[in-house]
């Protein structure tokens, strides 16, 4: 029995057209989302530009087996190679209802002796049981990324962050366990969550994960349409197709946590930091974006910077019909630029197959701007 309701092939196919594809290719990983809907109400929840805002009760477009055989047999996935997200642009992987979806979909990666990077990103309350259960775990790494802002205004974030702050603190507890955890600081928004205070407890918090990343706002159309439509205060005049972090807002970060070994910008090199490994984004050829990493983690990332050939990447592209136009327009020490990408999806899959960045000419990548948003920056230089 399905702990979670399964729907119709109807209920399905009624669905919007982004939320009936369970396996979708984002910037950290190939995630996973056959279980859709979430009660927590965080107003600018990316569910907003899936079309699934309204969905508050958790439902399943498929079996968990069905979901797990869907995504090791996707044309993007590489075993052992493509990091796999797991439920996070539809629901809450640790409610009630759907922590067996989450443990069985886990289970059965490891059961398969797939050791890619799994990520779970998480607000919710976790208990003592779940440190054991994930430490049966043998093959996949997991990491555990805790979402905490400190907003403490009901309309943006009704479930408090305390809970995740709690959560962090008991799963990073235990001296001996296999899995990982990250205080994942976001969103950060001038006049909201700012103040000194706020990053004082950001900065005590960080001292129980294994690792910190900061990130801001994913301020798309349809959210900053609900804030208006909530009387929510708009935090920026304009929206953006990457996450907003203003320059000055950053260097408080980092003057904040001036004392920390292990605060990235970047979730994979918070999650490849935390198990030992080379950022497998790539982003070593960004080096303004290393300027905060540990030594320990700068030279094992520049002892798996390889940088490809136009034959490398194009090699690679055969196997996908969508980059058939694909066209390299440069390669750099930094990244490889390209052309001809309808979509980002296939963009992430030569990322992760090269362990290299790759851009898109057409939204370039600025000089110390770290890919985000301009909103903020003064300086427009491309890289």
């Amino acid at each position: 029995m399905m702990p979670v309701p399964l729907l119709t092939k109807d209920q399905i196919n009624r669905l919007p057209e982004r939320a009936r594809e369970v396996v979708e290719y984002r910037k950290s990983g190939l995630s996973l989302n056959h279980i859709q809907g979430c009660p927590l109400g965080c107003a600018y929840c990316i569910r907003h530009t899936y079309g699934l805002w309204d969905e508050n009760q958790p439902r399943a477009l498929m079996t968990d087996a069905a979901a797990v055989d869907e995504l090791v047999n996707h044309r993007y996935f590489q075993p052992h190679v493509t990091p796999i997200q797991l439920f996070n642009r539809a629901t809450e992987p640790f409610l009630p209802k759907v922590r067996p979806h989450t443990f069985a979909v886990l289970e059965d990666l490891d059961a398969r002796e797939l050791t890619n990077h799994v990520l779970v990103i998480s607000r919710h309350q976790m208990k003592p049981y779940d440190i054991e259960r994930l430490n049966q775990l043998r093959h996949v790494k997991v990491t555990l990324l805790f979402t905490y802002s400190g907003i403490d205004n009901p309309k943006i974030e009704p479930y408090p962050s305390q809970v995740a702050a709690d959560s962090l603190k008991l799963m990073s507890a235990p001296e001996l366990r296999k899995y990982r955890t990250v205080l994942y600081w976001r969103p950060l928004v001038p006049g909201l969550n700012d103040t000194d205070e706020h990053l004082d407890a950001a900065h005590s918090l960080s001292k129980h994960a294994d690792a910190t990343v900061f990130t801001g706002l994913f301020y798309r159309d349809q959210i900053a349409a609900y804030y208006k439509a909530n009387g929510i205060p708009e935090p920026y005049e304009d929206t953006a197709r990457r996450k907003i972090v203003p320059e000055t807002l950053e260097r408080r970060v980092l003057d904040a946590f001036s004392g920390s070994s292990a605060l990235f910008r970047k979730t994979s090199c918070a999650v490849s930091y935390a198990h030992g490994l080379p950022d497998y984004n790539g982003h070593y050829g960004i080096r303004e974006l290393c300027d905060i990493c540990p030594l320990s983690q700068l030279e094992v990332c520049a002892g798996a910077h390889r940088v490809p050939a136009r034959e490398d990447i194009h090699q690679i592209a055969r196997v996908l019909p969508e980059a058939d136009r694909l066209r390299v327009v440069d390669i750099t020490e930094r990244a490889a630029v390209v052309t001809g990408l309808a979509v980002e999806q296939p963009r992430y899959f030569l990322q992760h197959a090269l362990g290299f960045q790759v851009h898109d000419a057409r939204h370039p990548h600025h000089a110390n701007r770290h890919g985000r948003a301009d909103i903020g920056w003064k300086d427009k230089t491309s890289s």
